[in-house]
Parts: C-alpha cells; sequence; structure tokens
C-alpha cells in the first residue's frame, strides 16, 4: 500500500503540534509574475500524451565533480526518456547567483525545474511561482516512504512538502588523528562539547613537536550557528522557526550565541584558535593543511579534506565526529543543508509534468547511490545506503559513517527543521558580520549579537512588509 507524504508528514506535523496552513500572502518582492498559487493542482501523466518531445530546462549550480555526475545523471535521464523528454541544464555560478538569477528573470524566462540552496526556501514559497511537490505526490499518491524524514522535514512548511531534497550535507567535526594521538588524546572520542574542544586544544598546543599551529580552527560561518542553536533544541525564529507561521524576528541574542562568541574569543585569546573569517574556503584549507587539529564542516568537504590531509606538508588521517554541543545537556541535533529541487508553475501542463518525471528520476534509490558515492553528498533515499555499491564506498570511507548515525539520531523537531524565512541569507550574514566583530576585533559579544538582530529584525519587517500578506 503506498504512503503519501500528507499522511506520513501529517503525522509528524501533529506529533510537532504544527498548526494549520498559514494565510498565503499576495506576493512575494521582485517576483517577476506568477502562474498560480500553492494550490493548483499537478498535472497526471496524460498531460505528456501527444506532445512528442518536451523539452524542459533545469538551472543549478554545481561546478566540476558534482556538475559533471549531475551532468550523467541528466544524460542517462534523456537516454530513458528519448523522443518524450529532453531535459537541458544550465549552470548559473554559486547559490547565490542562482537566486539572484531567478529573482532577475521574468517568469517567461525562468526555468521549468530550479536547484535553490536550503536558506532560499521561504523566499521560493513567497514568490508563489512555484508548484510545490505536494501536489504531484498527492495526484500520484507517491510513495515517499524511502525519503529521509530529517531531510524531508526542512522542505516541509505547514504539513507540504515544497520541493524535492537533493544535495543533502551535514556539519561534523573534523579531527587530525595524529595530532590527537601525539597529545595523549583519543582520536576515536573527538570533542563532543565546546569545553572539551578548548581542553583538547590546551593538550595539542602543549605537545612537543608537535607541527600544527592550533588546537582548532573554522571559519567564522553563519550556518555553524545555526547548527548550534539547532543543537541546543532552540529556534531562532519564531512561529516556530516559521514552521507554523510566518516568522516575523528572529533571536540572535540568546544564552547559547553568547556562550559561543565568549568561548572563542577566550580560545583566539589563549592562542587555541587560529583566527579566520567567513570565507569557508580559509577555513577548509587551515585544516586540510595540517595547520588546525580541529575544524567544522560539512560532509561535503570530506574528499577534499582526506585528499588534502594526504598531500600536506605533514600527513595525517582525518577522523569525524558529531557537532559539538555548547552545553552538555543540550539534547537537539544538527540541520541539514545542501540544496532542492522546485518546480516553477508555468502554463505548460506537459512541462510540468515532464519536469515531475525527472525529479522523481533524481529522488530514486539509484540515481541516490550514484549521487552519494560520486559527489559525497548525502542520500535522500534510506534504501540508497543498503545498496550494495552505497555500502562498499561507506566501507572505504568510514568518516561518513558518523554523518549516518548523526542523522538517524537526530529528532526532527521544529529547531532541527531549521529556520523558514524570507531573508535567511540576509540573516546568516548578519551573524557572521557579528562573529567577526566580536572574534577579530575584540566588540563585546553582546553588543555585536544585539547589532547583528536588530539589523536582521529591520531585514525581515521590510520583506514581510513587501509582501503586504
Amino acid at each position: 500500500m503506498q504512503i503519501t507524504l500528507r499522511r506520513r508528514i501529517g503525522a509528524l506535523a501533529a506529533a510537532l503540534a504544527m498548526a494549520v496552513t498559514a494565510s498565503a500572502c499576495t506576493s512575494a518582492a521582485n517576483s517577476g509574475g506568477s502562474t498560480g498559487g500553492d494550490d493548483a493542482a499537478a498535472p497526471g501523466k496524460d498531460a505528456l500524451e501527444g506532445k512528442g518531445e518536451v523539452g524542459i530546462t533545469f538551472w543549478h549550480g554545481m561546478s566540476g565533480t558534482n556538475g559533471e555526475t549531475l551532468q550523467a545523471l541528466i544524460d542517462q535521464f534523456n537516454s530513458q526518456h528519448q523522443g518524450k523528454i529532453k531535459a537541458t541544464l544550465n549552470y548559473k555560478g554559486q547559490y547565490d547567483s542562482v537566486l539572484a538569477s531567478y529573482k532577475n528573470a521574468s517568469n517567461q524566462q525562468r526555468p521549468d525545474m530550479l536547484q535553490m540552496y536550503d536558506i532560499g526556501t521561504r523566499y521560493m514559497i513567497d514568490s508563489k511561482t512555484i508548484l510545490p511537490m505536494q501536489s504531484f505526490i498527492d495526484v500520484d499518491h507517491y510513495d515517499v516512504s524511502d525519503l529521509q524524514p530529517n531531510i524531508a522535514g526542512y522542505y516541509t512548511v505547514d504539513d507540504k512538502l515544497y520541493s524535492m531534497p537533493f544535495n543533502t550535507s551535514m556539519p561534523l567535526m573534523y579531527i587530525n588523528r595524529e595530532a590527537f594521538q601525539k597529545a595523549g588524546l583519543d582520536p576515536e572520542k573527538p570533542p563532543a562539547t565546546l569545553d572539551e574542544i578548548m581542553a583538547a586544544a590546551r593538550k595539542i598546543k602543549a605537545t612537543a613537536g608537535e607541527t600544527v599551529q592550533y588546537g582548532f580552527g573554522a571559519s567564522l560561518y553563519g550556518w555553524f550557528v545555526e547548527q548550534w542553536n539547532a543543537v541546543a533544541d532552540q529556534t531562532l525564529c519564531d512561529a516556530d522557526n516559521g514552521r507554523t507561521g510566518r516568522s516575523g524576528k528572529v533571536t540572535i541574542v540568546n544564552d547559547t550565541n553568547l556562550e559561543l562568541v565568549r568561548w572563542w574569543q577566550q580560545m583566539v585569546d589563549e592562542g587555541l584558535a587560529m583566527k579566520l573569517d567567513s570565507n569557508t574556503d580559509n577555513g577548509d584549507n587551515a585544516f586540510s593543511s595540517g595547520t588546525v587539529a580541529m575544524s567544522l564542516e560539512s560532509t561535503g568537504s570530506l574528499g577534499s579534506f582526506t585528499a588534502g590531509a594526504a598531500a600536506s606538508k605533514n600527513p595525517f588521517t582525518v577522523g569525524t565526529g558529531f557537532f559539538p554541543k555548547v552545553s552538555a545537556d543540550d539534547d537537539g541535533g544538527p540541520i541539514i543543508g545542501g540544496a532542492s529541487l522546485w518546480i516553477v508553475n508555468k502554463d505548460d501542463p506537459a512541462k510540468k509534468r515532464a519536469t515531475w518525471e525527472l525529479v522523481t528520476f533524481l529522488a530514486s534509490k539509484e540515481s541516490q547511490v550514484a549521487w552519494h558515492t560520486k559527489t559525497g553528498y548525502f542520500p535522500i533515499s534510506k534504501a540508497a545506503l543498503d545498496d550494495p555499491a552505497d555500502k562498499q564506498w561507506v566501507s572505504q570511507k568510514p568518516q561518513f559513517a558518523t554523518a549516518i548515525e548523526q542523522l538517524q539520531g537526530t529528532k526532527l523537531t521544529h529547531a532541527t527543521q531549521g529556520c523558514s524565512i524570507g531573508e535567511m541569507p540576509e540573516v546568516r550574514k548578519n551573524v557572521e558580520n557579528a562573529l567577526q566583530a566580536a572574534v577579530l576585533q575584540g566588540v563585546e559579544a553582546e553588543k555585536a549579537l544585539t547589532d547583528a538582530q536588530n539589523a536582521a529584525n529591520k531585514q525581515v519587517a521590510d520583506y514581510n512588509e513587501k509582501l503586504g500578506g
């Protein structure tokens, strides 16, 4: 018997005490036109009958190996649907550029399908230019029992799956195993809290002949702060992180963030942590080069970290641990990252149906095995992890098992779903500004966070005012 997402997520929503669907606003700022609201019905399979070969366009932000893997999947899809559907990829640059391109295009210029990063979710919903995946799920009675619930949960708002998860990552702690061993630390038990990181960093610094310069070093990345709040099981935005209604404000000044920022300041002051900015490339290079012994990054960095560690001046082995807690009694979990797939609500039913066929192909177990093993992104398919080829890949990269265990051990709550708010990219940037002001310039933690909170809430208020809802 097939299980619809509305039934599965609906049960979850009840457990989370989700409210009924919030009232929709009329249009989003800079939406560039719309062809319908969220409640528009999805076309059935008959929409493709007698249409010949239907061409669809797909805007994305995958480059390098990821882009090549995506192209291979699209080629496979086109081969399977020869004469019926032909999908064409269009690389639009990094995630921010994809969002900017979409905002600046008219509805006629926009693609049939779009890859959008996680924090662009609320904007896409507000734009009123998309057709939710839920519409197709309901029409087809599409079985979603194979979707990882914590991953689907991020893209579910008001009991409706708006986009299909695709390239998914999770944050991890990365360690230099050799540096741990030299310092008498157990690399099988990476630090689980900020206090434990500080204690480990002090031992590493005091180790005679140690080649790493700092015990800890991570970019001042806003995503990490969002993770720490979720791990503390607290929301950053009101209306249950924007999951039971439209969020109107964010809370950046809280005990978790104050403790975090002050800890980071102390780490730098004692020479235990390397001074890094918000550019994640700098933080990644500091770890893979062996300059720092502990760092934070997504699962998507595992491949580059292991390669960099092996090629560094003082080669080392990469270890992984759960994303650390601010306080030992924090009982939440991290938020997934990455991006998802959106169907643009255009006038042509055949194109919309053809796009849905591509979505289901990319979400299939077979496609997710290929995507996971070639890119390192977490598969959205539970069955993919049981596939022999996938199991072999994981066995060769045991560090990835940490991500599997962490995801499966995280309960889905409003906090771990993440904040769904239209100005989330700007909110994250404000948090990064606060981190840099406090850690790099010595601004007092509460002042830095208050400035970020005030700036963010003004942006959120302006955004909601433009919506007119």
